[in-house]
């Protein structure tokens, strides 16, 4: 996999992914221009992307009965300088059979590459649950 990342703006970067094109920004509290999410929430956009992509294969390959499958992904920082130290995705979704569920569940956190390359280097924790409302951590 290769992607490229050019500078557009003093603060803001433009990463290109195959044809896709996304802005890379800090909020303006932190020097930035806002004009894009910054690089650690992309990384955790990343885990989940990933996660969620894998988990809705699995669901598909099964042709399982599942909607609106919801991963909430949330992040310890710690540090200094500072890093990521946990990683939590809480999922979520519809199903009739909940031990059916936990089994897709597992079938994609075995399979997201994210979470092959992070386990073993920083607490991250998988768990079925119902997601927060939006802005507030899980506990």
């Amino acid at each position: 996999m290769k992607i490229q990342v050019r500078q557009i703006t003093g603060s803001a970067s433009e990463a290109t992914i195959r044809g896709h094109k996304l802005t890379i920004d800090r909020p303006a509290d932190k020097g930035g221009t806002d004009t894009g999410a910054m690089g650690g929430e992309l990384f955790l956009a990343a885990v989940g992307g990933c996660f969620m992509s894998t988990l809705l294969a699995a669901i598909k390959a099964r042709q399982a009965e599942v909607s609106d499958v919801r991963t909430e992904v949330t992040a310890t920082l710690t540090g200094s300088p500072p890093r990521f130290t946990e990683v939590e995705l809480c999922v979520s979704g519809e199903c009739a059979d909940p031990d059916l569920f936990e089994k897709l569940v597992e079938i994609g956190e075995r399979g997201c590459i994210m979470v092959n390359t992070l386990r073993g280097k920083l607490d991250l924790r998988v768990r079925i649950g119902a997601p927060t409302r939006s802005g507030e951590p899980i506990r």
